[in-house]
């Protein structure tokens, strides 16, 4: 467990803020150097993908470009993120393409052999971070999957926010088949969930991740127990509600695979998040951030995220994921 080892500068504070909280798999973002225990190999100079410090530098634009023209261009106050290889290269991030939005890091090493990590950047400014643990997911197969990154926050008006980054296992094999280890992990999730629900039925809960499953799929649905959550729904009785419902029952998405848009990328909420007056979601702000430049344009995967690889053939884009934000209003007590 990581505790924060400062506190908020005490200068005269607004008496509410409307704060963005982003999630982003952006895709494959590794560092070019070997490291000894992962397999990254690949994503070396002289490997598959040619990964070269020119092509890090342009991954690290388009993130840092993208980034900061959410929100209105104002930048998230928070950004979850998979597939980051480790810590560096998200100082590397900080420190060449996002040096204004005052991020501190929350991350910790995972076990998925290639290397690729949950991570959370947050605004020093407007959150502290309290603590700082992961939680394991054992699937049945042994196969080392991903840590759920459960980020403990402090709101500079005092209120605790526990924020969780996931990166569940993939569809590899099929949907069906390894449908299994997600609902794997939905329980794990769920259990710590429930945990802080029966110390805390008030608790403030932001879920975020790339799922690999949709909304309305058993691990989420069911095992999580997450509700299909749109503004007009009637109060429903289950443990979180899934605000990605809002764009996803319109058809939108975040990736697409065989011209069919899938919403994987997603932000959960706990029940009194819909109705606190300390810390509440702007309801219908649910977004799936899609500026022209992270879309394709011509060709076969026309309309589709504008991807860094396709295959190992180098494209130069930003991910195949498009990002996802929602909108909360703090205030002070």
């Amino acid at each position: 467990v990581l505790l924060a080892v400062y506190a908020f500068p005490q200068s005269k504070k607004a008496e509410s803020d409307t704060i963005a909280i982003a999630f982003w798999n952006v895709e494959n973002f590794y560092d070019t150097l070997d490291d000894q225990n992962k397999k990254d190999d690949d994503f070396l100079p002289n490997g598959s993908y040619q990964w070269t410090k020119e092509r890090f530098d342009k991954k690290m634009e388009h993130l840092g470009q993208a980034i900061k023209d959410m929100n209105d261009k104002k930048g998230p106050d928070m950004i979850g993120m998979a597939e980051v290889e480790n810590r560096w290269v998200l100082e590397q991030l900080i420190k060449t393409n996002l040096s204004g939005l005052d991020f501190s890091i929350a991350h910790i090493d995972s076990p998925d052999e290639r290397g690729i990590d949950a991570a959370l950047l947050y605004n020093s400014k407007k959150f502290e971070l309290v603590s700082l643990r992961g939680d394991t997911v054992s699937l049945a197969d042994k196969y080392p999957t991903r840590l759920i990154l459960h980020a403990e926050l402090k709101t500079i008006f005092g209120d605790i926010v526990h924020v969780f980054v996931n990166h569940w296992p993939s569809r590899r094999n099929g949907q069906d088949k390894s449908e299994i280890n997600r609902v794997t992990a939905a329980t794990v999730l769920k259990g710590e969930v429930d945990k802080l629900l029966a110390a805390n039925k008030n608790a403030r809960i932001v879920i975020m991740g790339d799922f690999n499953d949709e909304p309305d799929n058993n691990s989420i649905l069911k095992t999580l127990d997450a509700g299909l959550y749109t503004c007009d729904s009637v109060k429903q009785n289950t443990t979180l509600h899934n605000v990605s419902w809002e764009r996803k029952g319109k058809g939108e998405g975040t990736l697409k695979y065989r011209d069919t848009w899938n919403c994987l990328d997603q932000i959960i909420i706990s029940p009194d998040v819909l109705t606190d007056a300390q810390f509440k979601y702007i309801c219908g702000s649910y977004t799936i951030f899609r500026p022209d430049y992270l879309i394709q344009h011509g060709g076969k995967y026309d309309g589709s995220p504008f991807p860094t690889y396709g295959g190992t053939r180098y494209l130069g884009g930003y991910s195949d994921h498009l990002p996802v934000f929602a909108k909360f209003i703090v205030k002070a007590r």
